[in-house]
Order: structure tokens, then sequence, then C-alpha cells
């Protein structure tokens, strides 16, 4: 199988780079570097089975002879990035969208498009499945990201019905684990940054808002049995397990031996309140749950965060 993944040198590409390489595919990796980082696929570079090639995928998309495969990843996806980068977020979600989708359509490729569960925005329906439409506000800042995916989807699925394209549309729900960025702005690396160096960790609101974290390695695999999967109606990948941020916060300090204390600030613009997915969809088609506990995942993102901090690598 020769596989392009767009975003292959970010946090989730680049564990997708080397799932693919290791079930054979030959890898085609492309990245601008935007918010990839070049360390997260290093170790791949020299493999015959893997190729990088520095492009932004908003401009016109080319990659020579067959491919079956196209995993649209491409994408600044922490808050920090997409309102430092609101006009590129757009552009990838919308533009990237369609030269992928046209590359795949040329190429007769498989096409896996990653959505996120921010096309739920705020929701009012607990947990979210597939068929809720969401609750999101378009034109305030976090609406960049949002509704770059849900249109991201919408091309998807037009390209599936006209062309009668194999599509597949992930929705991913809060993911953790190596290779995240330390200072990448979302909840769980801001908390180990923070209590690794006893400085004060910061919870916006009071803390009761929810988050479901899943494994990075969790994720990794449903994605992939989703790619060999028939399905092409939007799906739910995350962990069902809900948690307040407070909560995470204290069983971060916990884990650390942190001297930290908890200071509280004003909760973002349409900061979701409650997240959790219903991954009932995925069980039933892909015969998919996540298998990492929270506790051990914690445990292996915390030492990675440690090797970060004693080689000073936190950008």
């Amino acid at each position: 199988m020769r596989t392009v993944i767009t975003g292959g040198a970010g946090f989730i590409g680049s564990h997708l780079c080397d799932h693919l390489v290791a079930r054979g595919h030959e890898v085609i990796c492309i990245d601008n570097l935007l918010t990839g980082k070049a360390e997260n696929i290093a170790h791949l570079m020299g493999n015959s089975h893997f190729r990088f090639i520095k492009h932004n995928v908003s401009d016109y998309i080319y990659v020579d002879g067959h491919i079956d495969n196209i995993l649209h990843f491409a994408s600044p996806a922490s808050p920090v990035d997409y309102l430092e980068y609101p006009i590129q977020t757009l552009k990838v979600g919308s533009l990237g969208t369609l030269n992928s989708l046209g590359l795949a359509k040329v190429k007769k490729a498989r096409f896996l498009l990653a959505s996120t569960s921010e096309v739920y925005g705020d929701p009012q329906i607990h947990p979210q499945k597939e068929d809720y439409w969401g609750h999101v506000n378009p034109v305030g800042p976090r609406g960049v990201y949002d509704e770059a995916k849900r249109f991201a989807e919408a091309m998807t699925m037009a390209y599936h019905r006209y062309h009668r394209m194999d599509t597949k549309i992930v929705r991913i729900f809060n993911t953790y684990g190596p290779r995240m960025r330390i200072k990448d702005g979302r909840a769980l690396p801001n908390f180990m940054y923070q209590a690794l160096r006893n400085e004060d960790i910061t919870v916006y609101g009071n803390g009761s808002q929810t988050r479901s974290f899943c494994y990075v390695s969790d994720l990794v695999d449903g994605i992939y049995r989703l790619l060999n999967s028939d399905e092409h109606e939007p799906l739910n990948i995350g962990n069902p397990e809900e948690i307040t941020v407070l909560q995470l916060a204290k069983e971060i300090i916990a884990l650390t031996e942190s001297k930290s204390k908890i200071v509280y600030k004003p909760l973002p613009i349409d900061d979701p309140r409650i997240r959790q997915p219903d991954i009932s969809k995925a069980k039933r088609i892909l015969c998919w749950e996540p298998k990492i506990s929270r506790d051990e995942g914690l445990r292996k993102t915390l030492n990675y965060f440690k090797d970060v901090l004693s080689n000073n690598l936190i950008a």
C-alpha cells in the first residue's frame, strides 16, 4: 500500500506514519511544519518506506505514482495555534481538503478526513452521538477551527456522493501522549508542564467543564480500522471516560508529586462545558474501544515530557 498523510509531522500524524510504516505501507508525509515538528518523524528518515515532502497542502498537491490512501490530518489543532493562525486554519480546512480530495480522485485512492469533536461545539446533547448536528458559534474566535472542519466534512461527503469516492470521516476527541507539544495550550500538556516546574496550575472557569482523554495509540488503532472499513458516515473515536478539568489537574499534581497550587482564570469564549463521545458505533462497526487506562497513559506522557524538559525541547 502507498499512503499519503498530510500533517504527518504533527502529533497524531507522526504516530500514524509509524503505524502504517510498521504494517508495510510506503508512507509519504506532507507537512509545512507550521505546527508539526521535524523531530516527530526524524527516526523515519532514511527508511525506504518513508518519504517527507515539505509543502503547504492549501496549495496544489502533486505526488508521483499510484496512491492507495490519503489521510488528511493537516491543520492547527490546539486553540493557541488556530487563534494565532486563523486564516491558515480556515484555508487548510477548505482549500487543503479540496486539494487532498482532488488528489484522491485523480489517483482513485481511499480518502480519510481527520475531523474533530469540535464540530459539536458547546453541545446540548450528552454524550455526543454522530447524528448530533452540533451547537457552534460560527463567528466566535473558535469558529475558524470548528467551521473549517464542518466544511471539510461537507466537502468530503459531497465527493463521496457525487464522485462515488471511497471516503471516511473520523471525529477525534481529546487525544494525548508522546509528541504533544508541551506548550501547545491544551489543558493536559499545560498541567504537566506547570506541575513539573512546580508552578501554579491554571484552571479556566471553575474547572467543572468535562473532557474525555484518549491515549494516542488507541486513537491510531481506531483510525486504522476505520480506514479499512466500509463506513462512509462520520464516526467518533475517543475515550468515553469523562473527567472534569479540575479533577485532571489534581491527578497530575498527585502523579508528579508537585508542589503546584491550582489558580483559576476566566473561561475562554465558547469553551465547551461538556465533551464525551458516544462510541457505540465504533464498537459495533470497528469492534474498537480504548485499551489504555488514563493512569497508564498519563504516566507514559509524563515520562515523555520529563525527557522534553531535561533536553530543553519545549517549543
